[in-house]
């Protein structure tokens, strides 16, 4: 008989990886269907080349490229081995035994894991109608136990954004003392001019954290880096708790070669915007319900249909991602790629 584990730890469920098998279109994982910018691939070059010496333990220089394309202060800026890594640290860094962490279901599943991973209760407030955070119902659900509020936005799985002026009321309804966590790891996808950019937030307000990634856009899922933006008082929590080294020295090359070609960066997301909307339009002429999206995915609430829905599109060579009975989610790849989704999905709309 092995050392026995938490008691708690067996009812914690797992965060599901998607699976990869050879020869699959693989849309199950929002990763950028394009490889990373060459000047990007020679960096983490030149930066294995160092391999054996420690990185960075604060990413330096990574955090003064990146204070100044921002314009925040270095004490204002974090790194994380991937946004997804920040969310658990700032669980961590406010949030003990007693305490809540407060989110929308259905939204990001790692934030009720890593919460009840560091020993704290999740409470989850349904989206709306429309499959976006029901801000006002969140606000109603602020208890005085609520420690950290995640508000994902544009929200996964659903690709749908709230505006500005429904967050900026939401924000003045939540306690100085909770911290509000706006993950935007989507952000440059986003289209829709009334879906606000979270760091004008995050100067107006001491209580509110932007956690932004290079794994969407940047195409550097595979190389590990995100960032935080918020008070030098949040900054320095998130530091306090992070894992000494997580962020490798090529990660930190990657990230700081890519945030000089910005351009080229801003011109495949409008690419990928502009493929988002041409197969939304088709699936909606084939009858499906898809709410418009602002990421890089599209959500197809199917409900009790959606493994019947995953199961014909993966006999079809695609894999897309469930999620339970409630939907589907399939991330904008190649064009060549979504038009073979696009067509198993028509097939499965005009067969049923």
């Amino acid at each position: 008989m092995g050392v026995p584990t938490r008691a708690d730890l067996a009812g914690i469920p797992d965060y599901i990886i998607p699976g990869r098998p050879p020869g699959a279109i693989l849309l199950n994982s929002n990763e950028n269907s394009l490889p990373p910018l060459p000047a990007v691939v020679e960096a983490v070059a030149a930066a294995a080349a160092g391999g054996n010496r420690y990185p960075q333990w604060f990413s330096e220089d990574l955090v003064a490229r990146l204070s100044a394309e921002l314009g925040f202060p270095e004490s204002w800026v974090g790194i994380g081995c991937g946004s997804v890594s920040l969310c658990q640290q700032l669980i961590q860094a406010y949030c003990a035994p007693g305490d809540e962490v407060l989110c929308a279901w259905r939204s990001f599943e790692a934030y009720p894991v890593f919460a009840r991973v560091a020993g704290v209760r999740a409470r989850t407030v349904p989206l709306d109608s429309g499959h976006r955070h029901d801000l006002a119902a969140m606000a109603d659900a602020l208890s005085p136990a609520t420690r950290l509020v995640f508000v994902c936005n544009p929200n996964n799985p659903t690709g749908t954004a709230v505006g500005a002026g429904e967050l900026r009321t939401f924000l003045e309804r939540v306690p100085s003392d909770v911290l509000v966590v706006l993950d935007e790891a989507y952000r440059e996808f986003v289209t829709d001019p009334d879906v606000p950019d979270g760091l004008l937030l995050a100067r107006a307000h001491e209580n509110v954290a932007v956690l932004r990634t290079f794994s969407k856009a940047y195409g550097l899922a595979g190389i590990r880096v995100g960032y935080c933006v918020g008070s030098p008082d949040v900054v320095a929590a998130v530091n306090k708790v992070a894992v000494p080294f997580a962020v490798s020295g090529p990660a930190q090359a990657a990230a700081t070669a890519a945030l000089s070609h910005t351009a080229e960066v801003n011109e495949r997301c409008r690419a990928v915007a502009a493929e988002r909307e041409r197969v939304r339009d088709r699936l909606t002429a084939a009858g499906l319900s898809v709410p418009a999206s602002q990421a890089n995915f599209l959500w197809l609430p199917l409900g009790d249909r959606s493994a019947d829905f995953a199961g014909f599109c993966e006999n079809n060579g695609v894999l897309v991602r469930r999620f339970g009975d409630e939907g589907v989610r399939v991330t904008v790849g190649a064009r060549e790629d979504n038009d073979v989704f696009v067509r198993a999905a028509e097939a499965y709309a005009s067969a049923g």
